[in-house]
């Protein structure tokens, strides 16, 4: 009785049909009501008592076995299937291509222009202490000026903080470094502000820095028109207007003339025609001391600028909040981008 039992076992591996009906007639010949199995069960009280536990394990087998043979057997011929085999090792064919974020787009424009000019790229510690961030920019703890930056302070430690802008990254410049420098800062930075279309609590800046002999306001005023000019189009005329910043003196802001063509430009420049777009000044000469350079003998001149600020000009972007929240769709609309 075992025999038949690993002949029936045998046949089962074996078989391979060809049609939808061939394999149902192979499971009626198993499974039905006058099939093998049920002639094996019906004969189960003939076999001597040694033998019925091992008869019975070697029916249930043939069972299981059949059972799987049909499962593995049937989706060939549902009606999914009719077509040709797919090629297993045919190559997927990626249709979804990735595209860069606008602001690394932008950040990479920035970086080039002035990299044509001679400019390096410098990177710091996001995380940084107070001395780098505040204090060697000529803001010492009780300057009324760090109010003017809402910042991230670890609590267990009050010394660190998140850094406020990239100038940290220049004064570690400086430090490790002898003049002539002539270095560009790009990178996170981060304020305790309240978000909403037109700020955030993180946002990325690239900082400029030159540092040499006999280095004057109009080496910064004509380095900052050929970046106007390589940013938004030949025709681009800028405008200096007096602020104040602590860590330069004398320090402006810059404005680049948008125009007034479309209803859009009197909303954005309130009806000027003009759009700020970054910060600059001369290198305050304390800011050189800090940092272990003669004032006496070397002069510089720094600037600064938002890369959201920049990139939502560009790109007529309403909302900063859109930068971060990665939806797709609006990320797909620089797939192509060439800036």
């Amino acid at each position: 009785m075992l025999s038949k039992i690993d002949s029936l076992v045998k046949k089962v591996e074996g078989f391979s049909p060809s049609s939808k009906e061939e394999l149902e007639s192979f499971r009626l010949s198993y499974l039905g009501k006058k099939g093998h199995l049920t002639s094996l069960f019906n004969s189960f009280k003939e076999v001597p008592n040694e033998q019925k536990k091992e008869f019975g394990l070697a029916i249930n087998n043939l069972k299981n076995l059949v059972q799987t043979k049909i499962s593995s057997l049937k989706p060939l011929f549902s009606e999914n299937n009719t077509g040709p085999k797919p090629d297993l090792f045919k190559p997927v064919k990626n249709s979804s291509i990735g595209s860069r974020h606008p602001i690394s787009i932008v950040e990479q424009k920035i970086i080039s222009i002035f990299n044509s000019i001679g400019f390096s790229v410098s990177h710091g510690p996001e995380i940084e202490d107070d001395w780098h961030n505040f204090t060697a920019l000529n803001l010492p703890e009780d300057h009324p000026a760090r109010d003017m930056q809402d910042t991230f302070f670890v609590q267990t430690n009050p010394d660190v903080l998140l850094r406020t802008h990239t100038s940290s990254v220049q004064v570690r410049h400086m430090q490790s470094n002898k003049p002539p420098i002539r270095t560009l800062s790009p990178g996170r930075v981060y304020r305790n502000e309240a978000i909403s279309a037109r700020a955030h609590c993180l946002f990325h800046q690239v900082e400029g820095l030159y540092i040499d002999e006999k280095v004057s306001f109009s080496d910064l005023k004509q380095t900052l028109l050929y970046f106007a000019k390589e940013m938004f189009g030949k025709n681009t005329k800028i405008r200096l207007r007096p602020s104040y910043f602590p860590f330069t003196e004398p320090s402006a802001e810059v404005d680049i003339y948008w125009g007034l063509e479309k209803e859009s430009d009197y909303r954005i420049t309130k009806g000027t025609g003009w759009l700020e777009i970054l910060g600059c000044g001369m290198v305050d000469p304390n800011v050189l001391e800090n940092c272990g350079i003669d004032s006496k003998k070397y002069s510089g001149y720094a600037f600064g600028m938002g890369i959201e600020r920049i990139a939502m000009l560009l790109y007529g972007i309403d909302d900063i909040r859109l930068f971060y929240e990665n939806d797709v769709r609006f990320l797909k609309q620089f797939s192509s981008t060439n800036l």
